[in-house]
């Protein structure tokens, strides 16, 4: 299992030139987890598609869905005090 975000996420369900990428970590890694915050993430991204008019809102639902079920199980809350603590020493975002 590894924790992804958004973008890979977006990588793997929008075809862009890391989408290969993508594709090739959930082969070599089928079990992906992320905190619970990647559905409004990835929902923002999928406005900016609507808004584009690169979907259509059924592609969209569609994608959102099967985002959430390759998701299922493997979503998790972050504990912010512990995110704090580790962002003290390093460069990472929160």
């Amino acid at each position: 299992m590894i924790v992804v975000d958004t973008n890979i996420l977006a990588y793997f369900y929008l075809p862009r030139e890391l989408t290969a990428s993508a594709e090739k970590l959930l082969q070599q890694e089928p079990e992906w987890a992320a905190p619970i915050l990647w559905r409004s993430e990835f929902r923002n991204v999928l406005t900016g598609y609507l808004r584009r008019n690169y979907l259509n809102l059924t592609q969209a639902r569609e994608i959102q869905q099967e985002a959430e079920s390759l998701m299922t199980g493997l979503e998790f809350e972050v504990d912010s005090a512990s995110v704090l603590m580790l962002v003290c020493g390093s460069d990472c975002s929160a």
